[in-house]
């Protein structure tokens, strides 16, 4: 399990993500004391996961079975050898005759041997059946891992919205803290009336309102963290803010994503799935044809199940023997044609594989598209509003712009931070949407 862990652990996609390649480079090994859980970061996150899925031990484990499989395909070329020790204790009597009674006792040691030399592909497309299916395994492995990383990237993405949230809310609450304290000293000296006052009030409880809100958000999406990572429901973490909102993603076209699709795990499991069929097909074949075996045999004292020689005897057998079916009423060419049945039963799940996969993909592209121009759009948004709340801020302060004008200028940064925030979370969405409909989760991506 750790080495097909380590085998998979992201490392260049995780600087892709988020947080640089020394992040995941640092990882501990499972069974290893973490990180400080109060400074998580999506690299910790992905390890932790890897480590507590019980999916990935399953699907390991059935690699280990195909593998055993493999190795049992493999053996029927190589020769059987059996070795026997028989007690014998031989005692003959002659009821007619007062005399002739013979005892005889000793061992009866035998060896065998049995080679097959030649056959018609039969244990070659078996052979190729086992690595087939041991590569449907490693597909299945890769994609259970997919699974595991895009849920928890997706979790920790969640989180990472919710703290923004949180603290563009807190931010919000503090303005408005400042403002109301700017009121009632504008108050005291008559520069103000109670009605601004009130208002100011009015809007402090409003930030505190939707801060505490966003606080609840932020917690219910940690639990959920906690939960994705198989971490015990008690446990407690905060997370980095350690986002970037990079646009490598998407320097590939989208002919370029699609041939990276390709090789997605569900397509490599889909067409190992063929494979297995064919090979499965060839075998059936193979067992209707004839096939010649090489045996060998030494006995001492006689063969098993005879009576111990009255003196001793060695025997030496060689036998070569060819092995014709004749007619097995028919068994074995219904097979083969079932077997057939299930070539193209494998080929039809293939195309439909290979057209939900690049399907998914042209769609997950134009949304990340457009959730790309919209995150730049949003920036502008963002920095057009903390200019206009700063210029605003001045004016008041210099008495030359009213409370009204202050809160809908802070209310439109707000907004602008909240629609930041949103693009932010779709384009993280999209990129990973991207990432894991072409399958390059869990696996090193090629050079964009």
């Amino acid at each position: 399990m750790n080495a097909s862990r380590r085998r998979w652990l992201p490392a260049l996609w995780l600087a892709w993500l988020a947080a640089g390649p020394a992040a995941a480079q640092d990882s501990a090994p499972c069974g290893a004391p973490t990180a400080d859980l109060q400074h998580l970061s999506l690299a910790m996150a992905v390890d932790l996961a890897l480590c507590n899925n019980p999916r990935i031990g399953a699907a390991w484990a059935g690699i280990r079975v195909q593998a055993a499989a493999l190795g049992e395909a493999r053996a029927a070329y190589l020769p059987t050898v059996n070795a026997a020790v028989t007690h014998l204790n031989d005692r003959t009597e002659y009821p007619g005759l007062g005399h002739g009674t013979t005892s005889l006792a000793g061992l009866a040691p035998t060896i065998g041997l049995n080679w097959r030399l030649f056959d018609f592909g039969e244990r070659d497309a078996n052979n190729q059946l086992a690595q087939a299916l041991l590569d449907a395994a490693y597909a299945n492995h890769e994609a259970v891992l997919q699974k595991t990383l895009a849920g928890v990237v997706n979790a920790y993405f969640d989180a990472q919205t919710q703290l923004a949230t949180r603290q563009a809310r807190l931010e919000s609450q503090q303005l408005a803290e400042q403002t109301l304290a700017s009121e009632q000293r504008r108050a005291q000296h008559g520069a103000a009336g109670a009605a601004d006052v009130l208002q100011a009030q009015t809007a402090l409880a409003k930030a505190r309102l939707e801060s505490n809100r966003a606080a609840s958000g932020y917690r219910k999406s940690l639990t959920l963290l906690v939960y994705a990572l198989g971490l015990a429901p008690d446990t407690a973490v905060e997370i980095s803010d350690d986002s970037v909102d990079d646009a490598a993603p998407l320097r590939r076209q989208l002919q370029e994503w699609l041939e990276v699709a390709q090789r997605h795990p569900a397509i490599r499991a889909a067409r190992a799935g063929v494979e297995a069929a064919r090979q499965k097909a060839a075998a059936l074949r193979a067992q209707g044809l004839p096939t010649v075996d090489v045996g060998a045999n030494i006995y001492q004292n006689g063969r098993p199940n005879q009576g111990l020689p009255p003196i001793t005897s060695r025997e030496t057998l060689l036998s070569v023997t060819l092995n014709i079916p004749l007619f097995d009423g028919h068994s074995q060419s219904y097979k083969v044609r079932g077997a057939q049945a299930q070539i193209e039963q494998k080929e039809a799940e293939l195309a439909d594989t290979e057209h939900q996969i690049l399907q998914e993909v042209i769609k997950v592209y134009a949304d990340a598209s457009a959730a790309l121009d919209n995150l730049a759009a949003s920036q502008q948004l963002l920095e057009s509003a903390r200019d206009g709340l700063a210029s605003t801020q001045r004016k008041f302060d210099r008495g030359a712009a009213d409370l009204l004008e202050l809160l809908t200028a802070q209310s439109s940064w707000l907004d602008a931070r909240q629609e930041r925030i949103r693009c932010q979370m779709e384009w993280r969405s999209a990129r990973l949407g991207l990432m894991a409909n072409a399958g390059i989760l869990g696996r090193l991506p090629a050079a964009p």
